[in-house]
């Protein structure tokens, strides 16, 4: 598949992510408290690699909002357009941007180790901090963020793959780490600082 089917598979898993947490919540059109599945968490515990060779993990940001995005450095359209928008909105939350941390989880290890993923996210400001791991380090922290991701090959690309995945940016609220919202690579840095600026100053 080209890049752009596998952004098309990507998305459509996302869409059947989405629909069954809503479902979940019970806020599917016509839910009346009948029967429905069990509450689904969004975001837990995870352990991975800086650039420096530290270890960042959920709690290590804690007193900050934080932006979660999984993706990885040869994405050819998500991920950049996603931390581009990042970037913006944060250019845009002027003082505000302190008390937001954004981070960039790979799910490509084999590829994007800690040092090229810093390298990556050099390009987008400093505010953005890339983040690898072993591949299981990789699959429990998207698990915990029901994250989809799979390798697709492509003649064409560096070691003949490429990456489909789901591209949502997940807000987490400091303190309890709970999940409060979502953006896309399509959500605008205007949209996102907004959005941002008004969960910072309500919270």
């Amino acid at each position: 598949m080209n890049a752009k089917k596998n952004l098309v598979v990507g998305v459509v898993a996302f869409l059947v992510i989405l629909g069954v947490l809503i479902y979940a919540g019970g806020l599917w059109p016509g839910n009346t408290g009948g029967p429905r599945l069990p509450s689904i968490k969004i975001g837990g515990p995870f352990a991975l690699e800086a650039g420096d060779g530290s270890t960042v993990t959920d709690r290590t940001y804690r007193d900050k909002w934080q932006l979660i995005y999984f993706g990885y450095t040869l994405c050819p359209d998500a991920c950049p357009t996603a931390l581009s928008d990042i970037a913006g909105a944060m250019t845009r939350l002027g003082p505000l941007a302190q008390k937001v941390q954004p981070i960039f989880i790979t799910i490509d290890p084999a590829r994007d180790t800690p040092k090229v993923m810093a390298e990556y996210v050099k390009a987008f400001g400093g505010h953005i901090i890339g983040l690898s791991g072993t591949p299981e380090q990789i699959a429990d922290a998207a698990r915990e963020f029901r994250v989809y991701y799979a390798k697709v090959k492509d003649k064409d690309a560096p070691n003949g793959y490429l990456m489909d995945h789901s591209s949502v940016i997940y807000v987490m609220r400091p303190g309890d780490f709970d999940f409060v919202a979502t953006f896309t690579h399509e959500t605008s840095s205007d949209q996102m600082a907004e959005r941002l600026r008004k969960l910072i100053t309500s919270s």
